[in-house]
């Protein structure tokens, strides 16, 4: 090592080096291809092909499981 250069060095001397080159900017980016859909978004269609999902109405008279309507708890939490 005492005198000689490493890989790296000889390479920084040489400026052979390809990245400097290369941008990213808009136009690079938007003609980049589409990425593979998520694993979640994979599994939910390869489930849906199998079986339809039930329809979910958007807002339901029911509340969701867990919810009370108990005003007492309200005024535990109310600042006064």
């Amino acid at each position: 090592m005492a005198g000689g250069k490493s890989q790296h060095e000889d390479r920084e001397q040489s400026g052979d080096d390809s990245w400097d080159d290369l941008v990213l900017d808009d136009d690079f980016i938007r003609a980049a291809d589409t990425s593979e859909p998520s694993a979640r978004a994979r599994m939910l269609a390869a489930r849906w092909r199998r079986e339809e999902p039930e329809p979910q109405p958007w807002r339901s008279d029911e509340p969701p499981a867990g919810w009370f309507f108990s005003k007492g708890r309200r005024r535990k939490w109310r600042r006064r």
